[in-house]
């Protein structure tokens, strides 16, 4: 097993049994439950930009929320195509 890093607070031996369950998932399954974790980390962030920016509308809390996951560069090249795209 890879040595743990960071704060941990799962037991090694509940840790054990999610790695071997992982494991024996086929790759579809996992891509699907990595798919799912990212989208339900992205509404968790969403939903404290909402909350830190009550008066903000779903363009700009999608703005901040590129800026949160991208960067500020990347963001920026996102949000002009995105300008771009709405302008067509």
């Amino acid at each position: 097993m890879a040595a743990r890093q960071g704060i941990n607070d799962t037991d090694p031996q509940a840790e054990a049994v999610q790695i071997e369950i992982l494991r024996k998932m086929s790759p579809a399954r996992r891509l699907r439950l990595a798919a799912s974790l990212n989208e339900t980390c992205r509404k968790l962030a969403l939903a404290g930009l909402r909350r830190r920016n009550p008066g903000a509308s779903e363009e700009d809390l999608a703005r901040m929320l590129a800026r949160q996951l991208l960067g500020e560069a990347l963001s920026e090249k996102v949000n002009r195509e995105r300008a771009k795209r709405a302008k067509e």
